[in-house]
């Protein structure tokens, strides 16, 4: 039995040591056929992280990439082009790894039903946050509800294999079938931490035929650094409030029937502006009020972003990319610093 080639795509921005402790983690991995591809979106490194990636994409362990702007979803795609592998395995910048887990991942592509694997995330955060002892065996029905689902899928307590409506994008990977051949790509209008970019394009596997199959033993350790990684802005500031609410709101207006996204809508304003569970935030009214403010300017960018959608279809970066390899092509060079592979 031949093992499939997984190309291993990390999308890295602003992150140094736990970069350097991710890029170790992989390339002692036990698979014996993959490749590993870091789209760096950092413009300045640390010397030692600077001499690391270096070191690493000499010695031909990565196929280091760096780009001059900051996008998830744009580095995926950007990294999806560039890929070999017949699997395409995502996850972050800051994770750990055991050494088993690309093969965890890609025995389950011996199945010719399943499109997308999801793995395990031992999330830092959402454990410490939980009962140390809440095993989940199967996820309930809601979990493949596309209007409330959200709020029901837990990849991290869920302890038996199972169909599942989207995976997390720490941890993910998806036949090299949905791009070249069914045409998905990860659609660059969702902003900032690009949250619900991974839902977005799940939902659309829907459309193939194909399953997305969770697998607890292809787990890892998310370790959730509050900057950096995906994030192009804090999570604190106030950009990431209304691009958090206006990812919601994409998602929902993109690919949901009217009463899905009525009930996404709904459960988003309980939960994440007026703070019931699982939310659990402030009821301050000074904070509800202000949440609601947010919540408010997130819908309308997202009709904006939809209106805009008439004549320009979002996927910004991967015109760029487009435009680096025509003039390279053009003027028989290699592309410019914004697509450089070192």
């Amino acid at each position: 039995m031949t093992l499939p080639l997984i190309s291993i795509v990390i999308p890295t921005y602003g992150r140094e040591e736990v970069l350097r402790d991710t890029l170790a983690n992989v390339i002692q991995q036990d698979y014996p056929n993959y490749e590993v591809l870091v789209v760096d979106q950092t413009q300045n490194h640390e010397p030692e992280t600077e001499a690391y990636l270096n070191e690493l994409a000499d010695a031909e362990k990565i196929r280091l990439f760096r780009v001059n702007w900051a996008s998830l979803p744009g580095a995926r795609n950007y990294a999806v082009r560039r890929a070999s592998g017949e699997v395409i395995l995502f996850i972050d910048d800051d994770v750990q790894l055991p050494t088993g887990f690309i093969a965890a991942h890609a025995r389950n592509f011996f199945r010719s039903e399943i499109g997308a694997v999801a793995g395990r995330v031992f999330d830092r955060m959402k454990l410490a946050d939980a009962d140390p002892g809440l095993e989940i065996e199967y996820l309930p029905a809601e979990a493949m509800d596309p209007g409330v689902a959200w709020y029901h899928i837990d990849l991290v307590h869920t302890v038996k294999p199972q169909r599942v409506l989207t995976a997390r994008g720490c941890n993910m990977s998806f036949r090299r079938d949905l791009f070249e051949k069914h045409g998905l790509w990860f659609d660059e209008r969702f902003r900032g931490s690009a949250v619900r970019e991974e839902s977005d394009f799940c939902l659309h596997i829907r459309q193939t035929g194909l399953q997305i199959w969770y697998d607890p033993e292809a787990h890892l350790v998310h370790l959730g650094e509050e900057t950096g990684g995906c994030h192009d802005i804090s999570t604190r500031s106030l950009k990431y409030q209304i691009t958090f609410y206006h990812n919601h709101f994409l998602l929902g207006l993109k690919n949901l029937t009217f009463s899905q996204a009525l009930r996404l809508f709904t459960r988003l304003f309980d939960c994440h502006v007026l703070g019931r569970p699982p939310c659990h935030k402030s009821g301050s009214p000074v904070k509800i009020l202000s949440r609601a403010g947010f919540y408010t300017v997130g819908f309308l960018s997202a009709l904006w972003t939809l209106t805009q959608s008439i004549w320009d279809d979002g996927q910004h970066y991967s015109r760029l990319d487009q435009q680096d390899s025509n003039l390279a092509i053009a003027t028989n060079h290699q592309p410019q610093k914004s697509a450089l592979e070192l």
